[in-house]
């Protein structure tokens, strides 16, 4: 089932002391080898897919995009390769994102060493560690079209639902001042605050996220 019969592993986390920790706790294990570590979503997605893991431990939040993004992306080229999402802190919208990407797990970093253990291998072995009652909300919302995502964009004022929508357009904080009549100063203050609200860090997820939208509309 495994190569060698171990269970490979390939760690990201941009953390490096966070990494060395959970390399330790895994290394020493019989059963599981760690074939490869990263610290960035660029170079996970260049490794993963060379090394070919049974198990991929990703950080749900990397400097350059997300674990998230890095999960869908190597399982678009390779279907056998589970993924467990590490996270901080838990919310339904993080969750949704990792149902959605194809995840099989998704734990705290609170987690007891232990824990993980068990975590990695169910995982490779194919369960499924999303809890069911958190994984039957996320769906409802899918059903319903209200989406986590739903709820955060009805917290966005008039002024930065025009502009998150030109943000989609690939439309620059120059352009988007000159097509709103407003300073680049101040859009690019309303740009800092709706993104905030959304829980983002860059103008690129605000655009795949007005992109997602428009998908998903009827």
């Amino acid at each position: 089932m495994y190569k060698d019969g171990k269970i490979t592993v390939f760690l990201v986390d941009d953390h490096e002391v966070v990494r060395r920790g959970v390399y330790e706790l895994l290394s020493v294990e019989d059963d599981i080898e760690v074939v490869g570590e990263a610290g960035t979503a660029a170079d996970a997605t260049a490794r993963i897919p060379a090394t070919r893991p049974d198990v991929a431990v990703l950080d749900v939040r990397l400097p350059d995009g997300s674990g998230v993004e890095v999960c869908r992306e190597i399982r678009s080229r390779d279907e056998t390769i589970k993924c467990l999402m590490l996270t901080s802190f838990a919310d339904d919208e993080a969750l949704f994102d990792a149902i959605m990407a194809g995840a099989s797990g998704y734990v705290l970093k609170a987690i007891r060493g232990s824990e993980l253990l068990t975590a990695v291998r169910d995982v490779a072995a194919g369960r499924s560690l999303l809890d069911p009652e958190a994984t039957a909300r996320v769906l409802e919302r899918l059903r319903t079209g209200n989406t986590p995502k739903d709820d955060k964009l009805a917290g966005l004022t008039d002024q930065e639902r025009k502009i998150l929508n030109l943000i989609g357009e690939g439309m620059t904080n120059r352009a988007i001042g000159e097509e709103l009549h407003l300073a680049e100063k101040t859009i690019k203050n309303y740009v800092s605050s709706l993104l905030s609200k959304l829980g983002m860090e860059r103008r690129s997820q605000a655009a795949a996220y007005v992109a997602r939208l428009q998908a998903e509309k009827p």
